[in-house]
């Protein structure tokens, strides 16, 4: 199988083309990439190859059963309702806007159909049976973040506006979609009375071999009846406190704690659980939930490792549970 993947990386090319305007003048672009404090996060083409053919992996079920919950149609005014859906997809309530986070459907987190990642858990909420959905938000163009193919099908059935960072576009307009707002950090776009701020993470980006960094990634600020913080995917770093000092505290977080090993690999780039419960405290956040785990196997720990590290580390760290929670798939919140 190790032979397979790495054989599969050969073909992930991807072509290069002319930068937009705006990407050309932001100043987190050097000429040719994006960079998080002048500095890579991505690991080397050798670091890989180390780690793929010499690395200890725990297996993981086949598949695990999930039971699908139903979505009232019905919008949500007074209220914030968020229900995790699975890896890195929530349904965000509010203000009737209907929000999905990172929205991902398919069957393996891949360019090909046959090989690459597998989920072991169907999404807890079938496509079909989601409600008209107005705002799709995307971190950044990781095939298990970036789902073009659930893309194509939300953006054919609800019309809703994509938030990305800056240079994503290029690919959802190559596709069809042409409701693109792109952002470089810290920008801001308000849609319906929601404001939506995108900020840095400690995190890369790619879809091939020749594309790195070449396009934005980010986490973001939702301002709305609360303020919503969608990590989507980064390592730990000091931004977590600057956000805080500069945007205020966060009523909810949504925070990745799952695919961090082996950390000599991953921890720059991922958050593992005691990371995420740092930054649960550096964004003063009064609640968290968890994400990024059970869906995929994309690293090398055991599938019940985030949540029982993530336990470990409240227990460390004084934190009640209620506090910060590892969801089931289709959990609701419903927070006034």
């Amino acid at each position: 199988m190790k032979y397979l993947f790495l054989l599969s990386i050969l073909f992930l090319v991807a072509c290069t083309s002319n930068h937009s305007v705006q990407t050309l003048k932001s100043k987190n672009f050097n000429g040719d990439v994006f960079q998080y404090k002048s500095k890579n996060i991505d690991k080397s083409f050798t670091d890989l190859l180390k780690w793929k053919f010499f690395g200890k992996s725990t297996p993981w079920p086949k598949s695990i059963p999930v039971k699908q919950v139903k979505i009232d149609k019905k919008r949500v005014s007074n209220e914030t309702h968020i229900t995790f859906i699975n890896h890195s997809t929530f349904l965000i309530q509010n203000k009737n806007i209907n929000i999905l986070t990172d929205p991902i459907w398919s069957d393996r987190a891949s360019p090909l159909s046959f090989m690459g990642p597998k989920r072991v858990r169907k999404p807890a909420v079938k496509l079909s049976d989601l409600p008209p959905i107005d705002v799709i938000l995307i971190g950044h163009n990781h095939y298990d973040h970036l789902d073009i193919e659930t893309l194509v099908k939300l953006n054919k059935t609800h019309s809703p506006t994509f938030i990305v960072g800056l240079g994503v576009e290029k690919l959802l307009n190559e596709n069809g979609i042409e409701d693109v707002i792109s952002l470089d950090w810290h920008q801001t776009v308000k849609k319906d009375e929601i404001v939506y701020r995108f900020v840095p993470c400690q995190h890369w980006s790619a879809r091939g071999l020749f594309d790195r960094n070449e396009t934005l990634w980010g986490s973001f600020i939702i301002e709305a009846d609360k303020r919503i913080y969608f990590a989507s995917d980064t390592g730990y770093s000091d931004h977590f406190q600057k956000q805080y000092k500069a945007y205020g505290k966060m009523d909810i977080s949504l925070l990745p704690i799952g695919a961090y090993e082996p950390r000599w690999f991953m921890k720059e780039q991922h958050l593992n659980p005691r990371d995420s419960v740092m930054a649960h405290l550096d964004l003063n956040s009064k609640l968290t939930i968890g994400m990024h785990f059970g869906t995929f196997k994309l690293t090398d720990e055991g599938i019940n490792m985030p949540t029982e590290e993530l336990e470990s580390a409240l227990t460390e760290f004084g934190i009640k549970k209620n506090e910060f929670i590892a969801p089931f798939f289709g959990q609701k919140f419903r927070i006034r």
